[in-house]
């Protein structure tokens, strides 16, 4: 069973990152802040001691005292002023033998001093901090000897501070730090309490795997759509731009975070973010190509935060008009053919009704040796029903402008790849043969004959006229685009231009050969199996004279 993932909010994560970071910091410092206190109050009490311990061990009454029959008569009120004083735990002064003569409790002075650390003072004659367990407890302790005036140990001075206040001490201060600590943990409470809030509001209540759900949605629909879609802020940066896009600029790499003047006609995106209305369906030059924009600004509370603009390229909308327009010049063919085969049978019926009987036979003999030669070359060596349509239209066609149309019976053509579709083959063979028919119209003998075969690597199409030719400083414009050589009114130029895009397309090569006069051969290789898109349209077309 497939477990149901648990999404956390947000805010539920801000919080509890915020707040687990804080007590760990918080722990952290306080137990170092705790370790350091400990250690320099130590310190700071242990020098305190010393201190104290060597001024009195060099007091003038305490060492003239050790001289009296009773020292503690004189010593141990001076000792107990000075404890009071600097607030000492303990100043206990003894003779060499360890013998107090100050107590802070009177009734053990007399008594040998306890804690077994006197031996580096009264031994060696060094002042020292030491811990050790007295009559009051754990202690931190000063020690210092005491000399007379010829320089020898008659005694030492302890001064002392109990280890327990030293650890209450060292807890007041982890206890204001402690305080201080807990109000930056509410503080950074509140603050991440508001900058969740802020985010969940800036991202408009969603939470991050929506945003990112978003996200991906938004890149899956913009790398579906086949206009160029291409997106900026205010500022003019690019925010988004699908391959489509890239593809129709010429771009490669990324262009996000970039400028779009020098990828993008900026002028119309800049004019729309400033006036904040869309612009739809404006036609621009941009380099090489005329594209069809439309421009949308992005708006917020604020006003306009950007916009996105989608375009084509207008050359592929005209290349669609043009491949319906072979379509209905395709169908005008095939009526061609109708209307042919019509007059005809109206021949026939006339014939038959005056009683021309032989000359009816005969004219349906002769017809039915010319389509019977002609349908076995189609449908003994064309086996791609697409190309058999076309040229069954083109042989009505031919028919009805009295030209002769013949195909090659050394034509061997099998079913073409799914990669050549039928509206490639009606904008190249129809055109082609079109142009064909209408260079051979004023010759006296009209004739256009169309090769076609698919041995070796290439599907190659041949198709040949005996018109005028090509004058030989047009051959190398006969393919631009609007280059014509025929007069009238009507817009022309573009039928072999799209034949060449066509070709193109498709991977494959055209060559023009011509002689004033005499004719003109146009030849297409069309590759049988597809290089990739990345290899369309390398090819050039070459242009011969004969």
């Amino acid at each position: 069973m497939r477990l149901k993932r648990i999404h956390v909010s947000l805010q539920t994560k801000i919080l509890g990152l915020v707040l687990t970071l804080n007590l760990f910091l918080i722990a952290l410092l306080t137990g170092c802040f705790t370790v350091m206190e400990n250690r320099q109050v130590q310190e700071q009490k242990g020098q305190l001691a010393l201190d104290m311990a060597i001024t009195i061990s060099n007091m003038p009454t305490i060492k003239n005292a050790f001289k009296t029959k009773n020292p503690s008569k004189i010593i141990q009120p001076l000792a107990e002023k000075i404890r009071k004083e600097t607030k000492a735990e303990f100043i206990v002064i003894g003779n060499k033998q360890g013998i107090r003569y100050s107590h802070p409790i009177t009734s053990r002075i007399g008594q040998k001093m306890v804690g077994g650390d006197n031996y580096r003072a009264i031994k060696k004659g060094e002042a020292y901090i030491s811990k050790a367990k007295g009559s009051l407890g754990p202690s931190l302790r000063g020690k210092a000897p005491i000399f007379n005036e010829k320089g020898e140990i008659i005694g030492l001075v302890s001064v002392g501070y109990l280890l327990e206040d030293v650890k209450q001490q060292i807890a007041r201060d982890t206890l204001k730090v402690g305080i201080v600590s807990f109000i930056a943990l509410v503080i950074s409470f509140l603050g991440s309490f508001l900058l969740a809030r802020n985010i969940r509001k800036e991202t408009m209540g969603l939470e991050p795997y929506e945003i990112a759900a978003l996200y991906k949605e938004k890149n899956a629909i913009l790398q579906s759509v086949k206009e160029g879609i291409i997106a900026v802020d205010q500022n003019g940066f690019i925010t988004a731009m699908n391959q489509q896009a890239k593809k129709l600029l010429h771009i490669t790499g990324s262009v996000r975070h970039r400028k779009v003047d020098p990828f993008f006609p900026c002028a119309p995106l800049y004019e729309v973010m400033e006036t904040g209305m869309a612009k739809m369906d404006q036609e621009i030059s941009w380099k090489d190509k005329t594209i069809i924009v439309s421009i949308t600004p992005i708006l917020n509370e604020q006003g306009t935060a950007g916009a996105v603009a989608s375009f084509r390229d207008k050359t592929d909308v005209e290349q669609m008009v043009n491949t319906l327009s072979e379509v209905k010049r395709y169908s005008e063919d095939l009526r061609a053919q109708t209307h042919e085969f019509t007059n005809k049978l109206y021949v026939l019926s006339g014939l038959i009704q005056l009683g021309e009987y032989s000359q009816a036979v005969q004219m349906i003999q002769e017809e039915t040796a010319v389509l019977q030669n002609q349908n076995k070359i189609i449908f003994d060596h064309i086996k791609d029903t697409k190309v058999q349509a076309i040229l069954l239209g083109k042989i009505g066609k031919a028919s009805e402008k009295k030209i002769r149309f013949e195909i090659d019976p050394n034509s061997d053509l099998q079913t073409l790849p799914d990669t050549i579709k039928l509206s490639h083959l009606i904008v190249i063979l129809g055109n082609l043969m079109d142009n064909a028919f209408e260079a051979v119209a004023e010759t006296p003998d009209p004739r256009v004959t169309f090769f076609a075969t698919d041995l070796g690597d290439d599907i190659i199409f041949e198709i040949i006229d005996n018109g005028r030719g090509i004058p030989e400083n047009d051959i190398m414009h006969v393919l631009e685009r609007g280059f014509t050589t025929k007069g009238g009114k009507e817009p022309r130029g573009f039928g072999l231009n799209n034949v060449e895009k066509a070709v193109k397309d498709l991977g494959g090569i055209m060559e023009v050969q011509s002689t004033p006069n005499k004719g003109s051969v146009f030849t297409v290789y069309l590759p049988k199996k597809q290089e990739g898109a990345d290899q369309v349209g390398h090819h050039k077309s070459c242009y011969c004279g004969r």
